[in-house]
């Protein structure tokens, strides 16, 4: 049985709902000193006429490899290696995270008035096996005025996230249905990475 397992991820959302499953981690990030530099964005960017769901699970894979090759170079012990990945899409639009205020601004104002999906997959290296999931959740915002929309922007809070918000967030004011999972929207969905670690060997 696993007594731990590596977190391939920087989002601090992520690390709180991985210890909410009373599981053992540490953190496996890229880019630290004296380490080869990782280009993620490159690996975030999307093909042309690639479809949400091949491009959420693609990242994730990429992200996964890095992680996997990571631990390898640097002699770590060998343990489980977790990953995920969040993107929003409105129809077959992919909302990543914003490149800055005015973009974030662009996508919010997309995005109010109508339903989009939140899209999380995540996957779990075990050894020479790869175990994968997927949660797709569905979000319906508001109406929400252009002060408004400055308004959030201001606060920074969209920027580094998909889709430009943060549903744990002031975002949750413009929220007016919720379908799926809560904790997929903040990106590592509860239920799919149990089902993973249990696979793996965790008592969860």
């Amino acid at each position: 049985m696993p007594t731990f397992v590596y977190l391939a991820s920087q989002s601090p959302r992520r690390r709180q709902l991985l210890e909410q499953l009373g599981v053992a981690h540490e953190l496996l990030l890229p880019n630290t000193p004296g380490d080869e530099p990782e280009d993620a964005e490159a690996m975030e960017a999307v093909l042309p006429g690639e479809a949400p769901t091949a491009y959420v699970e693609r990242v994730t894979g990429l992200k996964l490899d890095a992680a996997v090759a990571r631990r390898m170079r640097r002699s770590l012990p060998d343990a489980p290696i977790l990953c995920s990945d969040t993107t929003v899409a409105l129809g077959r639009t992919i909302y990543g995270k914003p490149d800055d205020a005015a973009h974030a601004a662009r996508m919010l104002g997309e995005l109010a008035g109508h339903e989009h999906r939140v899209l999380t997959a995540v996957a779990l290296q075990v050894g020479a096996r790869r175990l994968c999931s997927l949660s797709v959740s569905r979000v319906t915002f508001g109406a929400m005025t252009p002060a408004q929309i400055d308004a959030y922007v201001a606060t920074g809070e969209p920027l580094g996230k998909a889709g430009a918000y943060g549903i744990q967030g002031r975002a949750a004011a413009y929220v007016q249905t919720l379908s799926g999972s809560y904790s997929g929207i903040m990106g590592l969905p509860m239920y799919e990475t149990a089902q993973l670690l249990r696979a793996a060997g965790f008592a969860i």
